[in-house]
């Protein structure tokens, strides 16, 4: 039997992949990484060509860990032969296509990855003190065993279908899937898109742009009281910030739920540059006339049915300020209502290993464990409930993956930034006097 592995990592997203990048140059560090997919690919259903990344290309898979990595951003557009006209195109953000091409050249160039290994359980064996992986390989079946003395889980958020549409059928779909069903959607007379955030405006606008060839009629529906841009000033990223990570760790549980509710805008918002080119493009093709479109805010899909015979589903809609309820009928039916974390199933054997919280969630320690021994297993992307909106941050990957690799280690290998925000989160330190009010 091969020795046991320092650590496997599950999933591989863009997370997990640069813990694979960041961990490859370090002596002494043995770690695996396994995927069901057989090759590197990152939403490949929103792929539409001119979308791009809502940070900069320094929140790649390692620079602001470590800028010298020949993982980095950069030296995948020299390797490529495209770092000059990066450097005259003069925007720091990348196209999507172009992030998903450069993660595929990232993992390329790694012997630590598994790609088509299917994780089915996964045990922990107390004598050894070790973590028992079990995989089935893709296409073949066949079936191998790992272990580790630690797990890093980048299981990802699968897409949230609403209880309304779950086992709803027809061919409704996540905007997951939209590149694929494109075609077969602006066939229809009619198309209806459920959500808010930038996927959401970015289906909204391509379509639109076919509207006039395809006579279709398009909706979009968002709960949202508005089409809200992301909110992108330099005092707000400031709280992409590991004093804010500290600041909202350290809040009750109740109050981390009510800020999570309220700053959807600083994670979900709409770039504000496509938010006016949508609009002017309305503008645009309403000169010829009125465009066969419709803009619903404040607007929530509390019910939907689909009648096979005539191919329409049939939405029961409300509008939530004047709480009043209306149904839709439409042909299409895209979902652009996120992405929600779930809980892998081959966890079931280590359950009683996780600390758990009052709602059945992992309880994310500071450090990004959450086993009961707070060094055993980690995990990525899965603690917004505990660490706030950075959570699927890709500009605070990095950081967290260095913290993830000092708790490997017992040791400092990435320098990992305490402060770096102007601003103060938290009441200062000391004794605090309670000043009296006036009457």
């Amino acid at each position: 039997m091969s020795a046991p592995h320092d650590f496997i990592a599950i999933g591989l997203g863009p997370f997990n992949l640069g813990l694979a990048c960041l961990t490859e140059p370090i002596d002494g560090l043995d770690g695996l990484f396994l995927d069901d997919k057989t090759s590197f690919d990152w939403h490949p259903g929103m792929m539409l060509d001119s979308s791009h990344l809502q940070v900069p290309f320094l929140a790649d898979l390692v620079t602001l860990a470590d800028p010298s990595s020949p993982f980095s951003f950069l030296n995948y557009l020299k390797e490529s032969g495209r770092l000059y006209s990066f450097y005259i195109r003069e925007n720091f953000y990348p196209l999507r296509a172009e992030f998903n091409d450069y993660c595929r050249w990232a993992a390329g160039k790694l012997d630590s990855i598994r790609f088509g290994h299917r994780v089915t359980t996964v045990e922990y064996d107390e004598r050894e003190e070790l973590y028992v992986v079990h995989a089935e390989q893709r296409p073949t079946g066949e079936r191998h065993t790992f272990r580790a003395r630690r797990l890093v889980l980048g299981t990802g958020t699968p897409p949230y279908i609403p209880d309304a549409c779950r086992d709803l059928g027809g061919d409704l779909l996540h905007n997951a899937g939209y590149l694929d069903a494109k075609a077969a959607l602006q066939a229809k007379d009619s198309i209806t898109l459920i959500g808010s955030g930038q996927s959401a405006a970015e289906i909204y606008f391509d379509l639109l742009q076919d509207i006039d060839s395809h006579g279709y009629h398009l909706t979009w529906a968002t709960r949202s009281p508005r089409f809200f841009p992301l909110e992108y000033t330099k005092l707000t990223l400031e709280m992409t910030s590991p004093e804010y990570v500290d600041y909202f760790h350290a809040l009750p549980p109740a109050t981390r739920e009510r800020l999570n509710a309220t700053q959807k805008h600083l994670y979900k918002g709409i770039d504000s540059e496509l938010i006016n080119d949508i609009f002017d493009l309305l503008y645009q093709k309403n000169l010829a006339g009125p465009v066969p479109t419709r803009l619903l805010t404040n607007t929530a899909l509390r019910q939907a049915s689909y009648d096979e015979t005539s191919g329409t589903y049939t939405l029961g809609l409300r509008q939530e300020e004047q709480r009043t309820d209306f149904a839709h009928d439409t042909q299409g039916l895209i979902l652009a209502t996120g992405y929600r974390y779930r809980v892998p199933d081959f966890l079931s054997p280590v359950r009683d290993r996780i600390v758990w919280d009052d709602a059945g969630r992992y309880d994310v320690a500071r450090n990004y464990s959450i086993d009961t021994t707070g060094r055993g297993i980690f995990v990525q992307n899965a603690e917004l409930h505990t660490h706030g909106f950075v959570t699927p941050d890709l500009g605070m990957a990095a950081y967290r993956n260095a913290c993830i690799i000092r708790e490997l280690l017992g040791r400092e290998y990435y320098p990992v930034e305490k402060a770096i925000a102007f601003q103060e989160f938290a009441a200062p330190a000391g004794p605090h006097h309670p000043m009296e009010l006036p009457a």
